[in-house]
């Protein structure tokens, strides 16, 4: 596999589960399974040719929804908290005075401040699959990439339509959710164990993967050496496929974020590698790359960025934090734009749940599923607006709550796919819904 961008610190949350940042592409192995096994029960979904994408920015740990989007200046001090709210662009919306560039472009964005199902879960399950663990089929639910795989399959050989740049946990994995009743040829595109020696593709080692010229040479020295040889004409579609997706130029130029200009690279930001509390580092070139996969051919692409489970000093990790997020955010949105990929391209920001309404002890905020934000843009939807209200403390909606499940709905709407129609069978063979019963596209933004 090929490694990109790593981080070899290790982290943890609340919960005593180690986390580790890597963003890596193109597996070979997976669970036992070969790449050309992955690609032939891939190639088993009804392809389409039309290319919808959605970008998902998933917060690990649950980010202050009320310090973010939703302050409330009438609440005790208790509540409040510190921040201030600063005017948008959009009339009658402010948000934290930490996001000042976002604020700027809210007429890009809905915000969706009450968010009404999450569950107590240090877990991406949720935020994945658009729904909960319990009384799940035979097989689990898949997640939300894996259906458009299934569904729309590639929209060319050399990139995955389903490509996850969040890390991979090991033992009791933070990132639950999976490929589920559809199999691993449905999987993101990314490594499933930390081993590192099976990392050579004809030479290419991790030590050279910092030579990104010395790569893209190799493979394609690798691909003409093999044309010659005869050797693709022995081998069954789906090797011939894991070939053009690990030798793809596409994808490797899509990957190779040096190719950008540099003033867009410094208007994305490095983000930062340091730690922040228990944090992951906030790798900013990662919303950039994830751009660039939409761009090359891929579907979905998740990106896990920073670590949010603020149990102690919520202000001071917030200061560091936010605008960061603010950067790397509000550059993804510009550059969609720029590129006129706004209306095909659907970007959704959230966490698991939210943070309590009191400040604890420790100055942080514990978990609170009752309520949530997320933000919305992009994919042709109806943006400067908010969406739902929460109470006088922000602790539990009381206009619009709305489900994970509304999300998802709203995402498949925009990739084209009906969810009050499409089905796909469990491995028992029952035909499965896309979303929860009753969930469907959120008239505010379609």
């Amino acid at each position: 596999m090929l490694t990109i961008f790593s981080s070899s610190r290790d982290r943890r949350f609340c919960d005593g589960v180690s986390r580790r940042n890597f963003l890596k592409i193109g597996a070979l192995g997976l669970g036992g399974l070969s790449l050309p096994q992955l690609l032939q029960a891939e190639q088993q979904s009804g392809i389409r040719q039309s290319h919808k994408a959605v970008i998902m920015l998933y917060l690990p740990g649950g980010p202050p929804h009320q310090d973010m989007f939703d302050l409330k200046l009438d609440a005790p001090s208790e509540i409040r908290g510190e921040f201030r709210p600063i005017p948008t662009n959009v009339a009658g919306l402010q948000i934290c005075e930490y996001l000042p560039q976002l604020a700027k472009m809210c007429d890009k964005v809905a915000v969706i401040r009450s968010m009404s199902d999450a569950v107590d879960d240090h877990s991406d399950f949720m935020c994945m699959t658009g729904r909960r663990k319990q009384n799940q089929p035979p097989g689990g639910w898949p997640t939300f990439g894996a259906m458009v795989s299934k569904l729309q399959g590639s929209t060319n050989p050399g990139t995955p339509p389903f490509v996850g740049l969040e890390p991979r946990m090991q033992h009791r994995p933070y990132n639950a959710a999976s490929p589920g009743f559809l199999g691993a040829g449905h999987n993101s595109f990314r490594p499933e164990a930390e081993g590192k020696s099976d990392m050579v593709l004809n030479g290419i080692t991790l030590d050279r993967l910092a030579d990104r010229k010395a790569l893209l040479a190799t493979c394609d020295t690798f691909r003409r050496q093999i044309d010659a040889s005869g050797l693709m004409e022995g081998m069954d579609s789906f090797t011939q496929q894991a070939f053009g997706v690990l030798t793809s130029s596409r994808l490797l130029q899509a990957l190779d974020v040096q190719k950008e200009d540099p003033r867009l690279r410094e208007r994305y930001g490095k983000g930062d590698a340091k730690v922040h509390g228990d944090a992951a580092p906030m790798l900013n070139e990662q919303f950039l790359v994830a751009r660039r996969l939409v761009e090359a051919g891929a579907r979905v692409v998740t990106v896990a960025y920073g670590f949010w489970d603020y149990h102690g000093q919520n202000f001071r990790n917030a200061r560091a934090d936010l605008p960061l997020l603010d950067q790397g955010l509000t550059a993804l949105l510009e550059d969609l734009h720029q590129r006129g990929l706004h209306k095909d391209v659907s970007v959704v920001v959230w966490g698991e749940f939210g943070r309590t309404p009191t400040i604890n002890k420790d100055a942080g905020r514990d978990h609170w599923p009752r309520v949530s934000a997320a933000l919305l843009a992009g994919g042709g939807m109806r943006t400067g607006q908010v969406i739902g209200a929460t109470d006088r403390l922000g602790g539990e909606p009381s206009e619009r709550p709305v489900t994970f499940g509304e999300v998802f709905a709203t995402l498949y709407h925009n990739l084209g796919i009906d969810v009050s129609r499409v089905t796909v069978p469990d491995l028992s063979g029952r035909p499965q819904f896309l979303v929860p019963e009753g969930a469907l596209p959120m008239r505010e933004l379609v």
